[in-house]
């Protein structure tokens, strides 16, 4: 009796070219994955790629509507944050198996579907997306140094333009550097927030309530505002294309077996680092109920909930770990923003810049209007900024999340690793709740 190959994964029909180009070529396939070895010490080699997307998800520009909902409503909007992490995983699953299925991100995938004149217009709006998400980070970043050490926020947004410098200096090391980073950094705002809760004393059974929904959350329209702000900024469109990617970093076998074992992994590693960011983002909620809604305080920007958290608190500590955290995101958000630029600019238009040049440009792109808006309306402009970023990213949510769950329930596509009938039902639900809801937010923002 003859022992039983593995099945080889062979290139599906669905595809109108063979996919060519690696992604991220400096860095693919770069990292060993053992053969022969237990549960544990595989899923070490796995972990890495969710902890990068999970920075996405609690990036600066997610931090004013956290705070708007804790310091208005409480703890309700809890279950708001809940629901936004559950379908940012279930998007991020199917981000991590197109890539590992198919050997294509998703800006490859869509060049490859789609018409010339489509794929220009979806890289141009992802571009604008990233651009305005880059925005939101600088900003972030400037405003937690301005905050920390009295540095104009002016020179705070050029001074994160060295973020370039450090991730080309990370990724000549080796992928598992950058990884190491985000992860250090992430587990830095994790270690601030847990002493934020232990200072402010939330209500355990109240915050425990809170993760329950609700009918007051529709039927209070400024509460369903910022519900629908924390729903339509949770999922980052960059992040879709970002994880695509980097999860082609392992070297796995090409088979079948091979891959759905790379899926297992890769779903674990992103399930656990989203519920470290679900913690982050009920932690900021969980902070600005305790300390600004039982005060009676309405807070919404960063720099007042800074220099109220002392005083209300009874610690100076509070302020300082507060801005920290928001530093450790903001410059951890950068650092995967320009990965996410290289991505996106190679996997559309098929052209290869050399990444210190290609990091140059993504960095820039953000950098430059936000100085002109700071040198002409001054400070206050960079609220205006954060808010004009929000809109845009909603706008483009759609465009990465729709082929996304096309391609990945596309039997054609992906043989026979695609996604079960009910995951695809799930996936489509979501996807049109996200765009109805980005719809309804767009809308108010203009007209309402």
């Amino acid at each position: 009796m003859g022992i039983a190959k593995k099945e080889p994964f062979r290139e599906t029909l669905g595809w109108r070219k063979e996919a060519s180009s690696p992604s991220l070529p400096e860095v693919h396939n770069s990292m060993k994955v053992p053969k022969k070895a237990g549960f544990f010490r595989k899923l070490l080699a796995f972990v890495g790629p969710g902890y990068l997307v999970a920075v996405g998800y609690m990036d600066p520009g997610n931090w004013a509507t956290d705070l708007a909902g804790g310091s208005q409503f409480g703890y309700t909007l809890l279950s708001v944050i809940l629901i936004s992490n559950l379908m940012a995983i279930l998007l991020q699953a199917l981000s991590g198996r197109l890539g590992i299925v198919t050997g294509r991100d998703l800006a490859q995938a869509c060049r490859d579907h789609y018409s010339k004149p489509v794929s220009y217009v979806l890289w141009f709006l992802c571009e604008l997306a990233i651009a305005a998400c880059d925005l939101a980070e600088v900003i972030g970043a400037a405003i937690a140094l301005q905050l920390l050490f009295g540095l104009p926020l002016i020179y705070g947004v050029i001074l994160t333009a060295l973020d370039v410098i450090l991730v080309l200096m990370l990724q000549k090391k080796g992928f598992r550097y950058i990884e190491a980073m985000v992860i250090s950094l992430m587990a830095l705002i994790v270690v601030c927030f847990i002493m934020e809760l232990i200072f402010s004393q939330p209500e355990f059974a109240a915050v425990a309530a809170g993760f329950i929904p609700t009918t007051e959350i529709v039927t209070n329209p400024a509460m369903l505002y910022i519900a629908l702000g924390i729903l339509g900024a949770t999922v980052m469109p960059h992040n879709l294309y970002l994880h695509s990617s980097i999860v082609q970093t392992r070297q796995i076998e090409p088979t079948i077996e091979g891959k759905r074992e790379a899926i297992k992994f890769s779903t674990i590693d992103t399930t656990v680092a989203l519920m470290l960011a679900l913690f982050v983002n009920a932690a900021i909620l969980i902070l600005s109920a305790a300390a600004f809604h039982s005060a009676g305080k309405e807070v919404a920007e960063i720099q007042d909930a800074y220099h109220l958290l002392g005083p209300m608190l009874g610690t100076g500590a509070a302020s300082i770990l507060f801005a920290v955290a928001l530093l450790a995101s903001g410059q951890n958000s950068t650092l995967t923003g320009t990965l996410a630029g290289q991505i996106v600019m190679e996997g559309f238009l098929n052209i290869r810049l050399t990444p210190w040049l290609r990091r140059l440009i993504t960095r820039l792109i953000a950098i430059i209007p936000a100085v002109i808006v700071i040198g002409i309306y001054g400070e206050s402009g960079a609220t205006d900024l954060l808010i004009l970023s929000q809109v845009i990213l909603s706008l483009q949510l759609s465009f990465a999340v729709i082929p996304l769950v096309t391609f990945t329930s596309d039997r054609k596509k992906m043989g026979v690793l695609v996604i079960p009938k009910w995951m695809a039902i799930l996936s489509w639900f979501v996807a049109i709740l996200i765009a109805g809801l980005n719809a309804y937010l767009l809308y108010t923002t203009f007209f309402g």
